[in-house]
């Protein structure tokens, strides 16, 4: 992943719009460490942390919507703009985590 993803603005989605997007078929990309992941996560995200996004691509599917997610949204910001390079239709959700909670989205913790 080259620091040219992170100077771009990708399209951007609020955790609101993400849920509505996600019970529409999308799918949350979360980006972040491992233990964060651990710690709480989305329920029925896909886990592939940032420095492994471009080696593990191959695992996403082609035909939904990718949305990416990270703590506070700048790392998944990169990440928006990395699949978006890679073909596939990806947005950013906007402050992360932050923002999840603050709309009531469910999490879960573990590594289900």
């Amino acid at each position: 992943m080259s620091v040219r993803h992170f100077f771009r603005r990708p399209p951007a989605v609020s955790a609101d719009e993400a849920m509505r997007l996600v019970d529409a078929g999308a799918l949350i990309v979360d980006v972040r460490r491992d233990q964060d992941w651990r710690r709480n996560h989305i329920p029925g995200a896909q886990h592939i942390p940032l420095d492994q996004l471009e080696s593990r691509a191959d695992e996403l599917p082609e035909d939904r919507l990718l949305i990416t997610f990270c703590t506070g949204g700048l790392l998944s910001s990169g990440a928006a703009n990395l699949l978006l390079d890679l073909g596939f239709e990806a947005t950013n959700m906007v402050r992360g985590l932050i923002d999840w909670r603050r709309a009531g989205g469910p999490l879960t913790s573990g590594t289900g």
